[in-house]
């Protein structure tokens, strides 16, 4: 009996994959377009605000929308940065990872570059980028297990004379669930379980100057709907029907701040995560401030083994 629900659980997501497949290939070429955009928007002394809400505007004027809010993580912090309403940084000589995720219907593009602004951080870019292709050659060759793509990722940071980024991973792809089972790593685990085929990944390797490892800060600006809760406040009920036509995917304070008042939508946001209705994602930096440099691809295992890279961009 459980090995055929095993079967009946396989043969769904089959059908569910090859049902929706033009979605996730669509999203991901919106995705790949999108950061060949991104790429060229940042330059010494632009708006991160500026930047960010053009891409916002491009994703909408290929077809896409926003799996994530598109997010620029600066020198030290790895993931999860973006600015609060009425925030604004001009960039200058940073290291820049810009992250991107979009939507078509639910089926999900995540992919990510890292421009370094300086000119000194040439070989760190190059880490992380040699990281990510060293895993795709991993499963091309038809080497699934966990493990050994972590270990692929490991190499060819190290080797560069970096550390990955430990507690950071990849991760599968749903349908409108963007850190889907199982985790990727980006370091040699052993792990020997493998990735099922007939499934969209996101393999993202994270190299750095640094000790290897993030933490979480403080001052979130990016969060994800949990559960419905019952919640006091006429102004935090109103924010919430916002919140939930995000469909649980993440959104940023600045995207609720452009509909309703900061002091409103901050209010709401502190009830909310008191109520555990939402989940905050705060900015991660690396424990020694290390600079990190990120790079990421969404791909398809297709039911005969074959990848799909679904986020290529026009300069690859």
């Amino acid at each position: 009996m459980i090995e055929y629900m095993k079967n009946l659980k396989y043969s769904l997501l089959s059908l569910y994959f090859m049902e929706n497949l033009d979605d996730w290939r669509k999203a991901g070429k919106i995705t790949g377009q999108t950061l060949s955009y991104g790429r060229t928007l940042i330059k010494k002394g632009a708006s991160y605000l500026e930047v960010t809400e053009k891409i916002e505007k491009k994703i909408a004027e290929l077809g896409g929308q926003c799996a994530f809010p598109p997010q620029m993580a600066l020198n030290d912090v790895a993931a999860h940065f973006t600015v609060e309403p009425g925030q604004d940084i001009i960039v200058d000589d940073q290291i820049i990872s810009l992250d991107c995720g979009i939507h078509v219907n639910g089926a999900i593009g995540d992919s990510a570059i890292t421009v370094d602004l300086s000119g000194r951080n040439a070989a760190l870019v190059k880490a992380s980028e040699e990281a990510l292709q060293a895993a795709l050659k991993t499963l091309k060759s038809g080497n699934f297990r966990l493990g050994a793509i972590g270990k692929a990722i490991e190499d060819a940071i190290t080797a560069r004379g970096f550390q990955p980024v430990r507690n950071l991973s990849g991760h599968g792809l749903k349908l409108f669930e963007v850190h889907a089972p199982p985790t990727i790593p980006n370091y040699d685990t052993k792990d020997a379980t493998e990735l099922k085929k007939d499934a969209c990944y996101a393999i993202e390797p994270f190299a750095t100057t640094g000790a290897g490892l993030i933490y979480e800060q403080e001052d979130a600006q990016i969060f994800s709907f949990v559960e419905k809760r019952p919640v006091r406040s006429q102004i935090t009920r109103e924010i919430l029907k916002d919140i939930e036509a995000y469909k649980g995917l993440p959104f940023t304070t600045r995207w609720l701040a452009k509909k309703h008042p900061v002091f409103k939508v901050n209010f709401a946001l502190k009830e909310l995560i008191r109520a555990g209705v939402l989940h905050s994602y705060p900015p991660l930096p690396d424990k020694s401030h290390g600079l990190v440099s990120q790079a990421e691809h969404s791909i398809y295992i297709d039911p005969d083994g074959k990848i799909e890279i679904l986020t290529l961009r026009d300069d690859e």
